[in-house]
């Protein structure tokens, strides 16, 4: 049995990173419990309706320490860094009888003395680094480096993304490891049905989702793009947009989007309904035509993964991890050119309803299957790491 330490991920600004480690977590829970015992650390500053989802998780272990406080990250990185370990979280990981530290946002030192698997989401700041600040380059870099020096087992969550470790970091040949991560069927015990939600929102009866936070990477400003040279067209087509209206690196990014999208005209082509519930999302996924993601840089995405489980068509940008993701069971357009983009969407045959409901029975068999290839993967390499840390 593993005695495997977590600690949170993301936060307010990145729900990605939230979302990730509660799904994992409840993952083990319910497909490796015999092997593998996920035991949550988190400050006892942070808030209960944060925790209460992992609360609900069962058979979680979740331990409040004021050593994980906010007003500590810094001493506990400070000493990870230059003396190789904060003693606190060492004797306290000693206390829980942990046997191996899950490593993402978090550094615990060099000479942590335990077996670590540090998982990195991406190498976005390599790829697009105009999006950070030279202190948000320099932090994240920094960050890379200490894990890879301090010889952690690297996780990816894509073959893509382990190419990019293998190029950047050349050390790390050899210790990455790609575990695809998956989402289980979502549930469809709701109390109202997809063409309700629709007609909440005002929706027309076909329309194409977009279900990203407003960041600069996930590139609206090209669907907008596309919008326009469809108008000049004569073509109607709907694009509707959820999610925070908030760029953390680049404020200014969404106020500048609705002034643009204010002067195209075009409120009624592209609708903003803001953040929705989660049951919400779920049910406008159904309801649309196909789910959009034009993004210019992905790890693995989470939305693509739940339109997936909901066997919902899929039309997305040409990134290799998308097509390492989705294969031929997605459209792809190049993310640079709006005119592809505009044929893309002219083109599409939205699926009749029969075959929407045998999609959606496919892929919530498939997607079972990719969970507990997940559950299975994630727990043999935890195992590989602790039994080589006893080995050597």
């Amino acid at each position: 049995m593993i005695r495997m330490a977590f600690t949170l991920i993301g936060g307010s600004s990145w729900t990605g990173g939230h979302n990730y480690l509660k799904n994992l977590i409840a993952i083990l829970a319910s497909h490796q419990l015999q092997r593998i015992t996920p035991v949550l650390f988190v400050g006892d500053d942070c808030q209960e309706e944060y925790l209460s989802s992992f609360a609900a998780i069962p058979d979680i272990e979740i331990v409040k320490t004021n050593i994980l406080n906010a007003s500590h990250r810094k001493t506990l990185l400070i000493n990870a860094i230059i003396l190789g370990r904060y003693k606190p979280i060492r004797t306290l990981f000693h206390e829980y009888r942990i046997n191996v530290v899950f490593e993402s946002a978090q550094y615990f030192g060099w000479r942590l003395g335990l077996p670590a698997i540090a998982w990195i989401p991406d190498f976005q700041h390599k790829k697009l680094p105009y999006l950070f600040s030279k202190f948000g380059l320099l932090k994240r870099e920094i960050g890379f480096r200490f894990q890879v020096m301090s010889h952690r087992t690297i996780m990816l969550s894509s073959e893509d993304a382990r190419r990019d470790c293998e190029k950047y970091y050349p050390s790390t040949s050899g210790r990455c490891r790609t575990v695809h991560f998956a989402i289980p069927p979502v549930s469809q015990n709701y109390d109202h049905s997809p063409g309700e939600i629709a007609a909440l929102y005002d929706l027309p009866q076909q329309f194409f989702y977009m279900p990203n936070q407003f960041w600069r990477h996930k590139n609206h400003e090209l669907v907008l793009d596309a919008l326009v040279l469809l108008k000049k067209h004569g073509k109607n087509i709907v694009v509707v947009a959820s999610g925070k209206q908030n760029d953390p690196r680049s404020p200014e990014y969404f106020p500048e989007f609705r002034a643009k999208l204010e002067r195209a005209g075009l409120h009624d082509s592209f609708r903003l309904i803001g953040m929705v519930p989660y049951s919400h999302l779920v049910l406008l996924m159904q309801a649309c035509s196909a789910l959009l993601n034009p993004s210019l840089f992905e790890g693995w995405s989470t939305t693509v993964e739940e339109a997936r489980s909901l066997g919902v068509p899929m039309i997305l940008s040409d990134l290799d991890v998308h097509k390492e993701q989705m294969r031929d069971e997605a459209v792809y357009f190049d993310r640079h050119s709006a005119e592809s983009l505009a044929q893309t969407l002219e083109n599409f045959v939205p699926m009749g309803i029969s075959q929407r409901e045998e999609a959606l029975l496919k892929a919530s068999e498939s997607a079972n299957q990719r969970v507990k290839q997940f559950a299975e993967n994630f727990t043999n390499l935890a195992d590989a790491c602790s039994k080589a840390s006893q080995g050597s």
